[in-house]
């Protein structure tokens, strides 16, 4: 369409507006005009011939259009619009909105009225090619001479509202819009094109100059006149102007209904998408948290929780409701989009300062995928910068921040209320015991959820202390999934997040965590304590990405093929519920594993912890760097795995500039290593990538005890102990796909000498070096961190074993094996701090008992026969003789009855 002429109104025949009221901005009228009809409607198109009633004709008697006439606009208008120019700056969406009509006349509908909306609107139709808003439609129906109309304005209650802070009022329907569907029900011939258009002033989180601009952005709120100005002058160089798909009145007015639902029923579909734009674009209205915490305490499971505990108590119902008022405001959110528009401009100095970059990956191909979606982001949780990371860089890029699951020990004073209006909701640890509180949190989730509300949370329940991903925890999985099956409308995406440090602000936190000391309760004065020395470091870089998201429909599909999709009640218990819950809890950190980065420290750990001092020459460094990321290369674990692009020389380099590496110069070669507080913190980093190099540290730790092996044996050892790798890895595979990859290592291994193949039969040999060389140092160096893996089996195998059958329960084997592989540690080498971590031992137990080689009796009591006998003679593969007699000498047995009694006396 080419572009449109500027068009004017004659001099005094300026458009008609309504007469002022208190709080309206733009509400002075137009000298010598009379007051017209309130302006939020729209107004009739420019059909030529066409006959509508004229605002001073009666309805019945029709009056042939006049055509249009060109007319200038007052020289007042010319002149506001001349001096807001250099103060906006406009960016429109769709790029060409000219392509979203037709040649049928336009009239376009605001949100709300304002003059600045006006003169904004007529700029971005005059850049785009569009009629102007300010041509007066034929006939002039509306009085108004325009064509553009509001669909709300505001109102005398507006202070009221903003002092009291109630939402304002607005009309429940259009007078314009009436006025305009009955011309259409005059004459036939009218065909209009209502075209919505959405303006909002100060959106962008990342263009703004100062944290004052962000107290004058667009939010939910109809401002005044002041406010409006102070919005363009801080905030106008960053004006949207969204154009929509065009209304067509005739096919609504073709469904016969009468003329109060006809009107009705438009306004209503005008204000449901102004209403979704404006959502998307900067966020909900969760401005007030009183309106949610009302529909959780109204809710039937609410009551009913209500009137048991007063039952309970034996006191009164308005004492049981206090109770639980009292936990709704402990738990919701009072999220204030200025407050996160201004702590987005503090965090953007805080992370220049203590980070060196952060790197996001994949965040457009989730762009894709989320729309429709109702998203639940699930991250790994290393670090308290978690919460503040995801919901910084989802608002730097436009995307609305999530509503964040977190702890009630971060509900500090002053900590926990900026938190709460960043989108924090708390939770207590447990909710066991108290039923009514966990009523009011599960309706509270339940109200986001079927809110459409981002939520985010952190399934393994805590900070990973060990690098790990921490076994899943169901609880806000069951309640998210409740809330859906509740009312399945909108549907959910779990979308899964990788957050990688090269360096953890609690690491000395963590350190005496793992020495054994008591974890140490947040407080605000260790918050003030600490902020100075964080400043003061350097963090390294971060990199957040985002994984495969996993669609629930997709799960229930697979789960539960017999639902139908009809709601479930909260009484309902489908068989499959608790299946659906673990299964979604599995892939969710499959898909974390999946997205993860491999960053300098991560290679850097890998190699130094493979040595018994944690040193290494320079050569053998940067040849063990230089390996780890080939095997990346040759063996992609996923195309959402990112590593780092830097050379081995800049990798190492980087560790000693963030302090985590030590050059030790020597005559014969420069040497690099770790301190012993350093290497424990590296087992951290180490363990972030360690799922990565699974099938070539498989690999090497055969060829540790053997000289020789055949693929055959490589690949069925391999897949006999996947399953239990798998459980604790969170790995992707099944057996077999996990034996393909051992094949493809293996080639690799040979391409680099690692390994020769002495048989070219299909079941070849294969056989490494003799003698300490470098390519054994190098095998020795990949299989370190699995070597632990393996020993922990050994050790539970061995105190079953050595205990018998039907004399451990579970909860006994796991004690026993912590206490032997605590033994272990200190009589021989030291191990990494998850070595006997209780949790392990615990997968470990449950994955024997669910491939049927343990199980329990009538007492409660572990049995096995000898297939655990034969499968554990596989260990000797893997294990050195020396190394497993250590085991069995340290391997504990329970306490006897007799024992016990003696004890006792």
């Amino acid at each position: 369409m080419p572009d449109q002429p500027t068009f004017q109104f004659p001099d005094g025949d300026g458009p008609r507006r309504a007469a002022p009221r208190p709080g309206d901005a733009d509400a002075a009228p137009a000298p010598g005009t009379p007051p017209a009809m309130p302006d939020d409607g729209a107004a009739p198109p420019d059909v030529p011939g066409a006959t509508v009633p004229h605002p001073a004709t009666p309805a019945a008697m029709p009056v042939p259009m006049a055509p249009r006439r060109a007319v200038r606009r007052p020289w007042w208008m010319g002149l506001l619009g001349r001096l807001m120019q250099p103060w906006i700056g406009l960016k429109v969406e769709p790029q060409a909105p000219d392509t979203l009509v037709d040649q049928r006349p336009v009239c376009y509908v605001l949100e709300d009225y304002g003059l600045s909306n006006a003169l904004i609107l007529e700029r971005a139709c005059r850049e785009a090619g569009l009629p102007s808003p300010l041509q007066p439609l034929p006939g002039d129906p509306l009085g108004r001479k325009r064509a553009y109309v509001a669909l709300s304005r505001r109102n005398a209650g507006g202070a009221l509202a903003m002092a009291t802070g109630q939402p304002q009022s607005k009309a429940t329907h259009s007078e314009s819009l009436a006025r305009l569907l009955e011309a259409h029900r005059i004459d036939p011939a009218l065909d209009v094109q209502v075209m919505p258009v959405s303006i909002f002033v100060g959106r962008s989180p990342d263009k703004n100059n100062g944290w004052f601009a962000v107290l004058f952005s667009e939010n939910w709120t109809i401002v005044g006149r002041f406010r409006r100005l102070l919005s363009i002058l801080l905030n106008g160089r960053d004006t949207l102007v969204r154009f929509a798909d065009p209304v067509d009145v005739r096919p609504l007015l073709a469904e016969g209904l009468d003329a109060e639902r006809t009107v009705r029923k438009l306004s209503r579909v005008l204000r449901t998408h102004f209403n979704r734009v404006r959502e998307a674009i900067i966020g909900p209205d969760l401005s007030t948290r009183r309106l949610l915490v009302d529909k959780v305490l109204s809710s039937p499971s609410v009551k009913e929780a209500i009137a048991d505990q007063a039952r309970r108590d034996n006191s009164k119902p308005e004492d049981a409701w206090k109770k639980a008022h009292a936990y709704a405001y402990e738990i919701a959110a009072d999220y204030s989009h200025p407050l996160v528009r201004s702590a987005s401009f503090l965090l953007t100095t805080v992370w220049n300062r203590i980070f060196r970059g952060v790197l996001v990956h994949h965040l457009d191909r989730f762009k894709e995928a989320a729309p429709g979606h109702e998203i639940i982001y699930v991250p790994s949780h290393r670090s308290h910068m978690d919460y503040l990371l995801l919901s910084y860089l989802l608002y730097g890029r436009g995307i609305v921040p999530p509503h964040i699951f977190a702890g009630v020990n971060l509900n500090l004073p002053v900590i926990g209320t900026l938190l709460r209006k960043g989108g924090a909701f708390f939770a207590r640890r447990s909710f066991r015991g108290n039923a009514l509180y966990s009523a009011v949190f599960s309706e509270y989730m339940a109200q986001l959820v079927g809110g459409g509300y981002s939520i985010e949370y952190f399934i393994e329940g805590g900070r990973s202390r060990t690098g790990r991903l921490l076994p899943p925890k169901g609880g806000a999985l069951a309640m998210t999934l409740r809330a859906y099956l509740r009312e399945p409308r909108k549907p959910v995406l779990f979308q899964p997040v990788y957050i990688g440090y090269e360096k953890l602000m609690e690491g000395g936190s963590y350190l005496d965590e793992l020495s054994g000391k008591a974890k140490k309760k947040e407080s605000i004065w260790q918050l003030l304590w600490s902020i100075p020395k964080v400043l003061r470091s350097n963090y390294g870089q971060v990199v957040v990405n985002f994984g495969e998201p996993i669609e629930l429909n997709t799960v229930l599909a697979e789960m539960a093929p017999d639902w139908s999709g009809a709601p479930v009640s909260e009484d309902e218990k489908p068989a499959w519920l608790a299946r659906t819950v673990d299964v979604l809890a599995q892939r969710i950190h499959v898909n974390i594993n999946r997205a993860a980065d491999v960053n300098p420290i991560n290679l850097l750990a890998l190699a130094l912890l493979s040595t018994p001092k944690h040193a290494m020459g320079e050569a053998d460094l940067l040849a063990q760097i230089t390996l780890s990321k080939q095997l990346l290369v040759d063996v992609p674990y996923s195309d959402r795995v990112t590593v780092t692009p830097h050379t081995p020389v800049e990798i190492v380099a980087h560790g000693e500039e963030i302090g985590v590496l030590e050059r030790v110069a020597h005559p014969l070669g420069d040497v690099f290593r770790v301190g012993d507080e350093t290497a424990v913190l590296l087992t951290y980093f180490r363990n972030n990538v360690l799922h990565l190099y699974t099938a070539s540290a498989w690999i090497a730790c055969c060829f540790l005890q053997n000289r020789r092996m055949s693929r055959h044996t490589l690949l069925r050892l391999g897949r006999t102990m996947y399953p239990f790798l798998q459980a604790e890895l969170f790995l992707p595979w099944d057996e077999d796909t996990f034996a393909e990859r051992i094949a493809l290592t293996l080639q690799t291994f040979e391409r680099e000498g690692l390994l020769e193949r002495v048989s070219d039969e299909d079941d070849g040999i294969y056989q490494r070096n003799a003698g300490q060389t470098d390519e054994v140092f190098r095998l020795r160096a990949l299989s370190h961190p699995l070597q632990q893996a393996f020993e922990r089996y050994y050790i539970a195998i061995s105190v079953l074993a050595k205990n018998g059958p039907g004399t451990l329960g579970a909860g006994e084997l796991e004690s026993l094996c912590q206490l032997a592989a605590q033994r272990l540690s200190l009589l021989y080498a030291p191990a990494a701090p998850e070595f006997f971590d209780k949790s392990l031992f615990r997968g470990f137990i449950q994955k024997l008992r669910e491939l049927g080689l343990v199980k329990l009796d009538g007492n409660s009591k572990l049995v096995f026969d000898d297939r655990l006998t034969n499968w554990a003679k596989d260990a000797k593969v893997i294990l050195g003789r020396e190394l497993r007699h250590s085991i069995e000498k340290v391997s504990p047995e329970a306490a006897k009855p007799a024992d016990t009694a003696v004890a006792s006396d």
